[in-house]
C-alpha cells in the first residue's frame, strides 16, 4: 500500500512545477496522504464493481444490437432480393441495389452499437471525417469510377449481354461493377474499362434493336460481267433462312476505285444472327464469286512508256 501511495505522490507531483520551495512541497505531500488516508476502500471495491456491472451490462446489450440487427438487414436483403427477382430487375442494378442496402444497414448497425457503448459519437464522426477526406484525396480517380458506375446503372445506355463499342474496344458485356466494366471480345479476350471513363465517352450499343443491318463490300476488276456478280450475291444472300425479306436485300456499285470496282451488299438480319450470316455470307462470296466471273484484283499501278520522247 505504500508503494502506491508514494506512486500516486510522484504522479501528482509531475503535474506541478517542481521548482518551488521545499516548505510547499511538504504542505502538499501532508495533503495528499490525508486524502488519500480518508479514501473508504469498501467505496472504491464498490464502485469498481458497479463499473463491472454496467460495463458488461452495456457489452451485453450492444453485443444483442449486433446480433437482432444483423438478422434483420439479412431479412431486409432477401425481401428486396426475392422483389427485384419477381419483377426481373436487371442483373447489374439488382447487385447494385442489394449491396447499397447491406452497407448502409451495417453502417446504421455500427452506430448503433458505438452509441450503446457509450463512445463519444462526435469524436467518432469527426474520425470518420476526417478518414473519409484523407482516403476521398487519394482515391479521386475511383471516387469518380463509382460515380460513373452509378450514372451507368441509373442512365442505363447498356446492361450485361450487350454488344458495344467503346474507347476502342467492341464486346459482350459480361458485368457492371461499381467501378469498372468487364467486355468480352468475340476472341474471349476480357477487358475491364473504368467506369468514369466509359461513363464519359461515346457508346455505340449494337444490341438496342431486334434487327440489325448486314454490309459487305467486294472488289472486282473493270471489264468484269457486273450483271452476272451482281445475280451471283444477291443469290448467295437470299439463300441464307437467316436473311429477313424486308426490309429487302440491296446489291449495287459502291464506288469505282483505281483499281477495282467496288460492289456493296446490304442485308438485314434479327440481332442474334448477326455474325452467323455475314461470316457465312462473307466466305461464300469467296468461293463461289469468281464462277461468276469475278476477279479479285491486287493493288496494281499502269506504266507507260513513250519511247518517241
Amino acid at each position: 500500500m505504500s508503494h502506491n501511495i508514494f506512486g500516486l505522490f510522484l504522479q501528482a507531483e509531475k503535474l506541478e512545477n517542481l521548482i518551488v520551495p521545499d516548505s510547499v512541497q511538504k504542505e502538499k505531500f501532508a495533503e495528499t496522504v490525508k486524502r488519500l488516508a480518508a479514501l473508504d476502500v469498501n467505496d472504491i471495491v464498490s464502485d469498481i464493481v458497479s463499473w463491472l456491472i454496467w460495463t458488461g451490462i452495456k457489452i451485453c446489450i450492444a453485443l444483442a444490437i449486433y446480433y437482432a440487427g444483423r438478422w434483420f438487414i439479412k431479412r431486409i436483403v432477401n425481401m428486396i432480393d426475392a422483389i427485384m427477382t419477381r419483377r426481373r430487375t436487371e442483373l447489374s442494378l439488382h447487385t447494385f441495389l442489394l449491396t447499397l442496402v447491406r452497407t448502409i444497414g451495417y453502417i446504421i448497425l455500427v452506430v448503433a452499437v458505438v452509441s450503446v457503448l457509450g463512445i463519444n459519437l462526435t469524436i467518432f464522426a469527426a474520425v470518420l471525417a476526417s478518414a473519409g477526406l484523407a482516403i476521398g484525396m487519394a482515391l479521386s480517380s475511383t471516387l469518380q469510377n463509382f460515380a460513373g458506375g452509378v450514372m451507368i446503372l441509373v442512365l442505363r445506355p447498356y446492361t450485361i449481354g450487350d454488344y458495344i463499342s467503346a474507347q476502342g474496344v467492341a464486346g459482350t458485356v459480361t458485368a457492371i461493377r461499381l467501378f469498372t466494366t468487364t467486355v468480352q471480345t468475340t476472341d474471349k479476350q476480357t477487358i475491364y474499362i473504368p467506369n468514369n471513363m466509359i461513363s464519359t465517352s461515346i457508346i455505340n450499343n449494337h444490341s438496342t434493336s431486334v434487327t440489325r443491318r448486314c454490309s459487305w463490300k467486294v472488289s472486282v476488276s473493270y471489264g468484269d460481267d457486273y450483271d452476272a456478280i451482281r445475280a451471283a450475291m444477291s443469290a448467295i444472300i437470299m439463300r441464307s433462312d437467316k436473311v429477313l425479306k424486308e426490309p429487302a436485300s440491296y446489291v449495287r456499285i459502291d464506288s469505282m476505285a483505281d483499281s477495282a470496282v467496288v460492289i456493296e451488299a446490304r442485308a438485314w438480319v434479327l440481332n442474334k444472327d448477326y455474325w452467323d450470316v455475314l461470316d457465312s455470307v462473307t466466305e461464300s462470296f469467296y468461293k463461289e464469286l469468281p464462277a461468276a466471273g469475278a476477279r479479285f484484283p491486287f493493288p496494281q499501278l499502269d506504266v507507260h512508256i513513250d519511247r518517241g520522247v
